[in-house]
């Protein structure tokens, strides 16, 4: 059979949604709100359709977007999304199709990288993709963290929690995210669409309901960190409540921050269990409270997942603790990104260049990814076979310079 994949047009825009819509095994209906929405914010020429016939029968959209890399600076991607193809047209190469269309205009328009979140894990490895960072949940049972209640609840340093609303944070949370992009990899922009819906505004996926917005100054006034959360109505049969409070939001920039928000959320009445939302595998909050094991950790799974289409830019983009030089043959089958490349990296700067000098290290294109934002050691990956180690310890040696103190981080799904 033949298959056509284009952009679509404004007028295939609904039926293209009604495809999606069905591909994630949601009611194939449209509203005109959802409709209206997504056709505002939506680039058609980058939103691609496989067709049979008249009918869509896959899915795959890509936008601009800004990844945080090691040590404050930002990669150009193209963040890639809502990819399905219908149950009747599987194995039969449609998402590859899509991919290679897609990941061709993305190196021709300069993206470093692309990005996406898989909903399984082993379609996009065949792709060059590699997840950079990982996700961590935990669920924390109040009574048993060992706070003392008649403190938990207000900060110990000097500075001060308030209640406040969805108005404050779209002034606010904009810089303070921009602060935390500073310190931790992996963090994808977010715009005033992002905020706008983040706080009730605009088009909702589901229905809204409006969270607790707790903000935290330090003692010189500065604010420093806040956190959304909502609470559920639960009470046991000896009529007392088992409240939980699920965090939908938390930034904190500096540790003083972070502190006073989890002892806030962990102190609140009638709140018997906190789950913390997505957060990042190495935070702090079991190890705020005076017992750790409170806290039950509930899910750990791959977040951002990362294609390099630029070797060299993605190695320049980031800082590095120690002065080293390596060379890194990076295997591409697409032919994207492959080539051998010198990299001369220190706390001062770095060059990465092709080269026709032998290789330290050589490895496929999903692991220049993983070792470029730092969450993962060439080590490691050695004795598993994905990284291969052609002079003696060098990849050692790259993990002094790849690893980073704090793990990369990606809380937001796109």
């Amino acid at each position: 059979m033949t298959f056509d994949v284009r952009a679509v047009t404004e007028s295939e825009f609904r039926e293209w949604q009604r495809a999606l819509r069905t591909g994630f095994l949601k009611a194939p209906v449209v509203s005109d709100e959802e409709f209206a929405d997504r056709l505002a914010h939506a680039d058609l020429a980058r939103t691609l359709g496989v067709f049979d016939r008249d009918r869509i029968v896959g899915t795959f959209r890509s936008f601009r977007q800004e990844v945080s890399t090691v040590g404050g600076g930002s990669l150009t991607a193209d963040a890639i999304t809502q990819v399905t193809v219908a149950p009747t047209h599987r194995r039969q190469g449609l998402l590859s199709r899509m991919m290679s269309a897609d990941l061709a205009a993305a190196k021709e328009r300069g993206d470093a990288i692309a990005t996406l979140i898989a909903a399984e894990y082993p379609i996009y490895g065949r792709y060059g993709f590699g997840p950079v960072s990982w996700i961590a949940e935990w669920s924390v049972d109040v009574r048993r963290a060992g706070l003392d209640p008649r403190r938990s609840g207000r900060p110990e340093d000097g500075g001060r929690i308030d209640l406040t609303d969805g108005d404050e944070i779209r002034k606010t949370g904009p810089e303070l995210y921009r602060r935390l992009a500073a310190v931790r990899a992996g963090l994808t922009n977010r715009d005033k669409r992002d905020w706008d819906r983040g706080t009730g505004l605009g088009h909702q996926r589901a229905p809204w309901r409006e969270p607790y917005y707790a903000l935290y100054r330090s003692a010189s006034g500065e604010v420093e960190g806040y956190a959304a959360y909502t609470a559920d109505d639960k009470w046991n049969d000896a009529n007392q409540p088992q409240h939980t409070a699920t965090v939908r939001d938390l930034i904190a920039v500096t540790p003083a921050a972070e502190r006073a928000l989890w002892h806030y959320l962990c102190s609140l009445d009638w709140i018997s269990t906190v789950r913390s939302g997505f957060r990042a595998p190495d935070d702090l909050l079991p190890l705020l409270l005076p017992d750790p094991r409170a806290a039950r950790m509930v899910t750990y799974a791959d977040m951002l997942w990362v294609r390099v289409l630029d070797v060299a830019r993605v190695l320049e983009g980031r800082t590095y603790p120690v002065e080293d030089g390596l060379v890194l043959e990076v295997r591409d089958a697409d032919g994207l990104a492959g080539g051998r490349f010198r990299l001369d990296a220190s706390p001062a700067g770095a060059a990465c260049v092709r080269t026709s000098e032998s290789a330290d290290l050589a490895f496929d294109v999903a692991e220049s990814g993983t070792l470029a934002f730092g969450d993962e050691s060439a080590v490691r990956l050695s004795r598993l076979g994905r990284v291969e180690e052609l002079t003696p310890g060098a990849a050692a040696r790259a993990d002094l310079l790849f690893r980073t103190p704090l793990r990369p981080f990606s809380p937001d799904i796109f």
